[in-house]
């Protein structure tokens, strides 16, 4: 680290976060699971330490804050025992700086590691300080991005294998395709780019990626969940079922034999072992709110939301965006598909109407086009497959290129508001 001052945004202590803080958590990894304790003097580094808490990506993190600096961790650490990583906001000049460190080290674990927010920029004290056996020194103010940053450099292994990607795709009510995008869009990101993908149905009783990818494995994504403790890289393999030359499928059992009632964790350890195993990995999520959902949905990189242009889809979208809003406040919006555009004689609302009351330009809008979807469907094939030069696959493909960075979305001029907010409350009421 060098030792001028971190970038910080003066948003960063009242609760927003920056457009460049959210460019640059993507980038990290999670923490492992480890226990910290702050102590903080001001409450312009107490805020961003608590906000980092609350992240998705210290979500196995157990994060405490303490005013007082380190005359209050000394009189602490007395009778406590130390956590894996101790944060100290310290104003001290470096000389009682030092000073105090030492008296602190008398009371830590040799074990537990230290970082220090100063607020001095002195070349000379940061060496003395590493010299002495401090993982890092940061200079005050700080962002909620510098905090988690800081964290994931010290607990994660820089040679580790790369996280891969996760992208969870959700409809906004049932039946408007999502299910069916996600597995379209994931046998295009296998086959444009050669990127192995896995796809994870994770509606139990009703899922149909079997069908769509005519599959009938005797294994699949219930064994992984009903046996967590077993799930491993090794265990993972065996229950993929190999779809495409770089595609593979966690299948539904789709069958009603029991009742698929989970812990809100339930998903955790497939997800994480799946992330570790490929680089993208596409979540097919039921439309449900329950709490395994819900954590699936807040825990994953990506969120895609589809529906059709009606009055009940955007109201469900609408709540849907700003619960995720609320529950990943350091990660973009989600992204939105309009799917089944242009139904004969059905009276719908305009993407631009639909999507002003969201505060989102939607991704795509997908045509109404019953014998390209119908034809595939029933015949278990990609649209792709069917049809490389349908419009329809070239909205996929560049779905895929949008959800894997390798381009982005094309913004649209929006339109007015109309009533549709003046409907959404009065149907409210």
């Amino acid at each position: 680290m060098t030792m001028s001052n971190l970038a910080y945004d003066a948003t960063a202590d009242g609760g927003d976060t920056s457009p460049q803080d959210i460019a640059a958590m993507q980038a990290l990894r999670p923490v492992p699971r480890i226990s910290i304790q702050a102590f903080c003097e001001t409450e312009g580094v107490a805020n961003p330490v608590e906000r980092a808490g609350e992240d998705r990506r210290m979500t196995k993190a157990h994060l405490k804050v303490h005013m007082g600096g380190i005359p209050t961790a000394i009189e602490f650490y007395q009778s406590a025992p130390t956590p894996n990583l101790i944060l100290l906001e310290s104003r001290s000049e470096p000389k009682q700086l030092l000073e105090q460190l030492a008296q602190l080290s008398e009371y830590c674990d040799p074990s537990s590691k230290v970082v220090v927010i100063g607020h001095y920029n002195d070349v000379g004290l940061y060496r003395e300080l590493i010299r002495s056996g401090i993982s890092e020194y940061v200079i005050a103010p700080v962002s909620m991005a510098d905090i988690v940053s800081v964290v994931s450099s010290i607990f994660v292994d820089p040679e580790a294998e790369p996280i891969g990607r996760s992208i969870a795709f959700v409809g906004a009510k049932g039946g408007v395709g999502s299910s069916t995008i996600a597995h379209n869009v994931a046998w295009a990101m296998s086959s444009l780019f050669k990127s192995e993908v896995v796809v994870a149905d994770l509606d139990l009783a009703f899922g149909t990626a079997n069908i769509n990818f005519d599959q009938d494995p005797a294994q699949g994504i219930a064994e992984a969940v009903f046996s967590p403790e077993r799930v491993d890289e090794v265990y993972l393999d065996r229950l993929l079922t190999q779809c495409a030359e770089h595609l593979s499928l966690l299948a539904a059992p789709s069958t009603l034999e029991r009742v698929y009632d989970f812990d809100p964790d339930a998903f955790a350890q497939l997800v994480d072992t799946a992330q570790r195993s490929v680089p993208l990995l596409v979540l097919d999520v039921p439309h449900v709110w329950t709490g395994w959902a819900k954590n699936t949905l807040v825990k994953a990189d990506e969120i895609v939301i589809t529906a059709t242009p009606e009055l009940a889809n955007l109201r469900n979208t609408k709540n849907m965006v700003d619960m995720l809003k609320r529950l990943r406040p350091n990660d973009p919006p989600p992204k939105l598909i309009i799917n089944q555009a242009g139904v004969p004689k059905r009276p719908e609302i305009s993407p631009s109407d639909f999507a002003e009351p969201l505060g989102l330009t939607p991704m795509s809008v997908i045509g109404f086009d019953p014998l390209l979807f119908g034809n595939a469907a029933n015949n278990g094939r990609m649209l792709g497959e069917m049809d490389a030069k349908n419009p329809v696959v070239a909205i996929i493909n560049e779905i895929a290129h949008v959800l894997t960075g390798r381009s982005e979305i094309r913004t649209k001029k929006k339109a007015g508001l109309g009533s549709l907010l003046g409907k959404l409350s009065r149907n409210k009421k």
